[in-house]
This record gives C-alpha cells, structure tokens and sequence, in this order.
C-alpha cells in the first residue's frame, strides 16, 4: 500500500512523525537537469514555519530542509530528491497526561482502531508538522512548472471574519502574519484572533489558491480530471473539510445563463467574459486563471475541558495543553499552495507524456 504517497508521474512520499527526530520526503519524477538548491525549498518552508507570530504555534522549529540525493552540481539528475527536515523542539512531555485520552477532534480514536497503536506525542504522523515535507515537495514542483505558472495562496476568511474583496491586494499577504490581501481586513482579525487564543478556543478559516498562466488541456477525462485531483490533494491536508472550485456551492443559486462562462473570439485569441468554472471545464483546463478555495475546521487542540473516552473507553473530561495554533488555516496557505503545485506538475508531465 503506497497511501504515503500523492501524484503519478510527479510523485512525492513523506515520512516522520512530528516528534520523531526528523520528518521528509522524497520526491520522484522530477525531470533532470533543472536548477536546484536547498535556498530553492528554503523560502516556501519559511513561509510556513511555526512560531512566526502569536497567532501560530509558539514550537521553535528553524526547518531548514536538508538536500540528500538526486542533486549534482546544482542540478537535479532525474533520480529521487530525498529531503530532510529535523526536529528540533519537540516537547513530547506535554502530552503525557493525555495519553490515554482520545482528544475530540483529532485522529487519535480511528488511529487506535485502525492500526492498534497510535502515537500519542502531538498526534504523531496525523500532526500538521507532516505539511512541511509537502511544502518541501511543492517547492520542487514549481521548478519543474517553470516561471510561467504563478501560484499564489491568501487567507479570505477566520472564523466569521471575511475580506472585502474590492480591497484585494497581493502584495499585503507578506505584510501581515495572517497572508491576507485586505490591509483593513487584516488589522480587525489582529484583535479577533487574539481574544479566541486568550479564551484558550480556536477557530476554522478559508484559504483560497489562485494559479495562473496554466494553459488549456491539462487534466483528462474521466478519472484524471483537474478539478477532481485538485480536490483530493486540497482535502489531504489537515482539518480541510471542504473544498471549491471556481464559484464552488455558489453555483447552486445561480441561473443557467449566469453560471455559464460566455466565450469570445478577441484578436484571434479565446477570451472568457467570466471564471465561474474556475479555470476547469470537463477536467481540462481552459487557460484561465485555477481558483480553488478550502475550509479549514477550528484546531481541535484547545484549552477549554471537553467530554471524551479513554482507550479502554471508559467516560472522562480534557484539557489539550501543548503549543497549538488558535486558527490552523494561516499556516495553511503556503500547505495549500504546495499541494497545486504538486498537482499542476504532474498533470504538466503526464499531459506531455500523452500529447508530446
């Protein structure tokens, strides 16, 4: 069984729990001779890093990413990248007591009655701290995608706190710890946030990923759609528990003519007069810009005593201590970003395999 493993011809395995010594992954497919470099990955895993700001977990991991084989000279060989990552501030006592605790909200119960064992150190392989080796993953990805396709993640809702999209600026993602791209929007959700963590709560957010410069004809009918894989890779991630594609549940409101993206010739060149299909018709992509977007459940590990079971199922309350995000969808974004990259690469190659 390979269920570690995500994509067909651009494929990556991750390992590590998150308070084993290291976690990683190792990346198979990428084709040879493209520039790469542990500053490549760097940037991306940066983005993501704990302890950034008050509002992400307080553990202290540098993750500075480690390049084992499949490099020469600065150069990938078409052999697999394997990465590392080391842990560094695991903190495996504060999760002690709890032990034989199921925590509401997390895997530790399917876990235990999946496998027999689980490891109870931050939820093990089920921890978050896994998305860095995707990270690691979908910085690979981009290289092998070239610069033409941009893609860029945001941060458009916490809890019940949403942007104005009139006032939508990339270049406000890297001024604020929240990757939101409404400066307004941004400087209420500061207050917000941190009220929750102070009241030892949490809450959900939704993350939205744009990809351009992607050109029409990958994906592939029927069991190889764009969208559908797009999907699966969006709702791997942890605490995802929706995802949308274009106008998404909205398109359920609308009328047939309003929903129906309408097409022009323009100077010889296809132009579409909306992007309600998200940049994906049948499967395929149509050469406008990918939108997919996803909810992200509030962290389950929080402060406020909750109902659950021991493992020999007996009835009993607890308390989730430990370092824990008040809104695990910030440190989101960049997870999400790596995860279209990842798909976007291999449908690349797989559609070249196909098409030449």
């Amino acid at each position: 069984m390979s269920d570690n493993t995500f994509g067909t011809l651009f494929r990556f395995t991750t390992w590590g729990e998150s308070h084993g010594p290291a976690i990683g992954c190792v990346v198979d497919g990428t084709p040879p001779n493209i520039p790469l470099t542990e500053a490549d990955i760097q940037g991306f895993l940066d983005r993501r890093r704990p302890g950034t700001s008050k509002f992400v977990t307080q553990r202290q991991e540098p993750d500075t990413v480690k390049i084992l084989s499949g490099v020469f000279e600065g150069k990938t060989t078409g052999t697999p990248i394997s990465l590392m990552i080391e842990n560094v501030d695991q903190r495996s006592k504060d999760y002690g007591e709890n032990s034989a605790k199921h925590r509401p909200g997390h895997a530790d119960y399917t876990y235990q009655q999946k496998y027999g064992i689980r490891d109870h150190r931050g939820g093990g392989r089920s921890s978050a701290r896994e998305t860095a080796s995707r990270v690691a993953a979908g910085a690979i990805a981009r290289k092998v995608l070239g610069d033409g396709v941009n893609i860029r993640g945001a941060l458009v809702q916490v809890g019940t706190e949403t942007i104005d999209r009139a006032k939508w600026d990339w270049d406000e993602i890297d001024r604020n710890p929240f990757f939101c791209p409404d400066a307004d929007a941004a400087a209420a959700w500061d207050p917000y946030l941190d009220a929750i963590r102070q009241d030892g709560s949490s809450v959900g957010a939704v993350v939205e990923v744009v990809a351009s410069g992607v050109p029409a004809g990958w994906g592939a009918p029927v069991y190889g759609k764009l969208d559908s894989e797009l999907a699966a890779a969006l709702t791997s991630i942890n605490a995802v528990k929706g995802v949308e594609i274009g106008a998404g549940f909205a398109t359920a409101r609308m009328r047939g003519e309003e929903n129906a993206d309408e097409m022009r010739n323009e100077g010889g060149r296809v132009v579409f007069k909306s992007n309600n299909a998200g940049g994906i018709l049948g499967g395929i992509s149509s050469g406008q810009d990918i939108l997919a977007r996803f909810a992200v459940k509030p962290t389950s590990s929080i402060l406020i005593p909750r109902e659950t079971v021991t493992a020999d199922g007996e009835n009993t309350e607890i308390v989730t201590t430990g370092r824990h995000d008040p809104c695990v969808g910030i440190r989101a974004v960049p997870v999400g970003e790596a995860m279209v990259a990842c798909v976007l690469a291999d449908q690349m190659l797989r559609h070249r395999g196909q098409m030449g």
